[in-house]
């Protein structure tokens, strides 16, 4: 039974909706990517975080229990935006293979493939417009690869300085901080400015609209008026909130499973040794996952601040994701837009300082601030599941997915159990538009999708299968094959785990099952191997000979 105790949503961006599109119409699609999003944050999955914006839209649509992304940061986004594994498009390197000198390197700074296209490539020939508003971390730029207009911001200096802006590929002069707007709110400023400029010059054609938030990636930087919000919440710790979200959660029918212990000595291998952090940061910074009631009055106070941050951040993505709906409904074809929203990974451990530094006398937040939420509030944020974004444990994998598009999905309020992918997305956006991936690309041979079209899943629960689901980043690495999942932490043994069962992947399995590891490994392997393969096919195709077509 599918079950739900979500709001009606009332208002400009979710409740009743007037519209002139037809379904006959090709759908306006908007993509919504948070960064570092825990999956129980929002309300609608659980969590205490005001959200009405994202609960609306699960009202009105689905919400997908089961759907993945990658674990990371920019290899989620070229297989959102691709439709391939990020380490067959040179995205994401892979472990234990010694790629070919000639070949560019994978990894942040791989160069995909010829053949590898982005999404608004195959959408311009059925007229789309599309757009880009945000976070890029793809190789390339945008408007080499499809888009129409830009506007790309990096948060390497936080989210109240507009230092590394570009607009159509443009690089920006740099805004002196205070003058620059909230980078959620530019973001979604110049969302809405696309948008507007479409429905002045391009009234008669559908758009794509990519919408990829900074937040609530670190550091985390709110606005003081969200941060009061949230002052005061959050002093009982992260677990009595991981306890808290876990009881909705079950009340919701969004997990069948057990709460995970959370995992004390295990931290991101880059993040600053615990003796720098407190150099850097104070004493009451904490750098591992240890028990709420064993930190002092003041540990607690300055934790209980940082989440207070992460859940204002995340509030006021919410408030801006509401005023691109507003947009869309103006134009009146927001009941024919297919609107999708996911994060790129996992809510983070990591404890790092980048940009200007941090200064230990500035308020919680604030510009001058420099923090990350830490282990602790990483495994709240990720509830009921293990680890963190970077691993391929279900903590850094699994997302919340929403699906709202009235005019072409009936079920509302739904949810659905059917496992899916980022390299879905593409697929199932070609389907529903009718377009194509050609059969050639610069006389390169394009490899099939390896994803599913999700269709069939909008209408029946469960209806869509995968042959696997594959992981790998930074060592870490995954298989899943119907329930079975196959997961390692860096260079330690595999773990099994029956996810029909325990989700939370608390009870490995692989000693009782030995032969199910070695299958599922060979498995794995030989999918790394045909990935491989496919990253260093970068070279023309044989000319067809006549007769043979």
């Amino acid at each position: 039974m599918n079950k739900t105790i979500l709001p009606v949503i009332t208002g400009l961006s979710c409740g009743a909706l007037v519209t002139q599109a037809t379904p006959a119409q090709k759908p306006n699609i908007l993509i919504i990517v948070a960064d570092d999003m825990g999956y129980s944050d929002a309300g609608c999955y659980g969590g205490e975080i005001k959200t009405p914006v994202l609960d609306g839209l699960a009202s009105r649509g689905l919400r997908f229990t089961q759907f993945y992304n990658t674990g990371r940061c920019w290899p989620s986004r070229s297989s959102l935006l691709t439709g391939y594994y990020p380490q067959a498009i040179r995205r994401d390197n892979l472990t234990g293979f010694q790629r070919d000198p000639k070949v560019p390197t994978g990894g942040a700074g791989g160069i995909r493939p010829r053949w590898a296209q982005l999404l608004p490539v195959y959408l311009k020939p059925l007229d789309y417009r599309s757009y880009v508003s945000g976070k890029w971390h793809v190789d390339g730029k945008p408007l080499q690869n499809g888009f129409d207009h830009s506007f790309i911001t990096s948060n390497e200096f936080g989210f109240f300085r507009a230092a590394d802006d570009t607009r159509d590929d443009v690089k920006q002069p740099p805004v002196p901080e205070g003058e620059g707007s909230y980078s959620t709110i530019r973001i979604a400023d110049h969302a809405i400015q696309f948008l507007k400029e479409h429905a002045a010059k391009y009234p008669g054609q559908p758009f794509f609209q990519y919408l990829a938030f900074h937040s609530p990636h670190f550091p985390i930087h709110a606005l003081p008026e969200d941060i009061a919000v949230y002052n005061g919440r959050y002093q009982s710790g992260w677990d009595a909130l991981r306890e808290e979200r876990f009881k909705r959660m079950k009340e919701m029918g969004l997990i069948h499973c057990s709460l995970s212990p959370l995992d004390p000595e295990i931290i991101p291998a880059w993040n600053f040794p615990e003796a720098k952090l407190k150099q850097m940061i104070g004493e009451n910074e904490v750098a591992y996952a240890f028990p709420w009631n064993t930190l002092s009055p003041g540990q607690k106070e300055f934790q209980a601040k940082k989440m207070a941050v992460h859940a204002a951040m995340v509030h006021r993505m919410d408030m801006e994701i509401g005023r691109v709906l507003d947009q869309i409904r103006s134009m009146g074809v927001l009941d024919n837009t297919i609107v999708i929203f996911v994060s790129d990974n996992g809510a983070s451990a990591e404890q790092i300082i980048r940009g200007d530094g941090h200064d230990p006398t500035a308020p919680v937040g604030s510009s001058k601030s420099y923090l990350g939420i830490g282990p602790g509030w990483s495994g709240a944020a990720n509830t009921p599941f293990r680890l963190h974004k970077s691993w391929n444990h279900e903590g850094g994998i699994a997302t919340p997915f929403i699906v709202c598009w009235p005019a072409g999905i009936k079920a509302r309020g739904e949810i659905r159990n059917n496992p899916g992918h980022l390299v879905d997305l593409v697929p199932t956006l070609l389907d529903i538009t009718g377009g194509k991936v050609p059969s050639l690309v610069s006389s390169l041979e394009v490899p099939p999708l390896p994803g599913k079209s999700l269709v069939p899943a909008f209408k029946k629960d469960g209806s869509v299968k995968h042959r696997y689901l594959w992981w790998n980043h930074e060592g870490n690495r995954a298989l899943r094959i119907g329930d079975w999942k196959l997961v390692a932490d860096h260079n330690n043994p595999w773990e099994l785990y029956d996810l029909s069962r325990d989700r939370s992947e608390t009870q490995n399995l692989a000693g009782k099952y030995p032969e199910k590891v070695q299958e599922l490994e060979k498995e794995w392997t030989r999918h790394a191997r045909e990935f491989d393969v496919l990253s260093q096919q970068d070279k023309p195709a044989p000319p067809v000979k006549k007769g043979k077509q």
